[in-house]
């Protein structure tokens, strides 16, 4: 290519791409929020990872604080409360995972199965609501169900002949109580996504499976659940990165932040706040870049096992 035709070739692709900016530039502008949200809320942030290998003072700031290496890290290995944040941590990831999966693909099948147009949608509003209440609502909730004064549970128990529990200062309980609550209120949004999977299913197979002689359980068996396998998949390797990052709001508002409680509910991210108010930056930045490290690690790492055992189903 001769040195006149560069600036030529040059020349016609940046007007391609004004060409394409100003076609689509309605497009542009409604991307234009979330893509100043990621920015501010996603990438400029990663500047603050540097903080996790600095002795972090006040009075010089970050970028002029000294080196401290791998302390930070350090330090957080061999504090006594790393295998309990990683148990617990690890723990309720695969808990919520697993249970999340199996109890939304039970409830989109149920759905699958009302004919009623009516009845489905009341069934999705209420199995969708708890997702659009904050985390103090569901907590404020709990709280009137297990007090030990007045709540629900012990009155049930009380009324059975049972002695009541003060369920805040008892941490065996609360793994099925985080379980049943983190189900509570995702497992609408996840069903949703399946039942809409379902709907996308060819109808004609459901007609000939009938023809002949399949019922509804082997209807089921054979066409409804190998066609959520594909959203089922997608979905899993996207829910590896929580494995090492707990919900917040989760873990702290429904114990309330009960000391006695923490054995079972105390998880890396309750860790870190703690951190941040008692003025520990650089080692909660080091537990946060320490997460971010490892669900990355977990979500790319299922990928390639999902494309090696079925790569059709891989997400990239």
């Amino acid at each position: 290519m001769s040195q006149v035709q560069i600036p030529l070739v040059t020349m016609l692709r940046r007007h391609r791409i004004r060409h394409r900016i100003v076609a689509n530039f309605e497009f542009f502008l409604l991307a234009l929020p979330a893509i100043v949200f990621f920015i501010a809320f996603r990438y400029l942030p990663m500047a603050g990872a540097v903080l996790a290998f600095k002795d972090f003072r006040y009075n010089l700031g970050i970028f002029r604080s000294p080196w401290a290496g791998f302390r930070n890290f350090e330090y957080f290995f061999t504090s006594q409360d790393f295998v309990k944040l990683m148990r617990n941590t690890i723990g309720y990831g695969f808990a919520f995972m697993v249970t999340g999966l199996l109890s939304s693909v039970t409830l989109a099948l149920m759905m699958f199965e009302v004919k009623l147009r009516a009845a489905v949608k009341y069934y999705q509003t209420v199995m969708i609501l708890p997702r659009f209440l904050s985390w103090v609502i569901v907590g404020f909730i709990t709280f009137l169900v297990f007090s030990h004064t007045n709540g629900i549970a012990n009155k049930l128990l009380t009324s059975l002949g049972r002695e009541p529990i003060d369920w805040y200062t008892h941490p065996k309980y609360w793994p099925y109580i985080l379980t049943t609550v983190n189900v509570w209120k995702h497992v609408g949004t996840s069903a949703i996504l399946y039942y809409a999977a379902l709907m996308g299913v060819n109808k004609e197979l459901y007609e000939a499976a009938e023809i002949d002689g399949a019922g509804r359980w082997k209807q089921t068996w054979h066409i409804s659940l190998p066609s959520l396998v594909p959203l089922m998949v997608v979905l899993t390797i996207l829910a590896m990165q929580q494995i090492i990052r707990g919900d917040f709001g989760l873990f702290y508002q429904i114990p309330r932040n009960v000391g006695a409680l923490y054995p079972a509910t105390d998880v890396i991210d309750t860790y870190v706040f703690r951190g941040l108010i008692t003025g520990d930056m650089a080692i909660t930045a080091a537990v946060g870049l320490f997460q971010s490290v490892v669900g990355f690690i977990l979500i790319v790492g299922t990928n390639l096992f999902v494309r090696r055992v079925s790569p059709e189903h891989a997400l990239f």
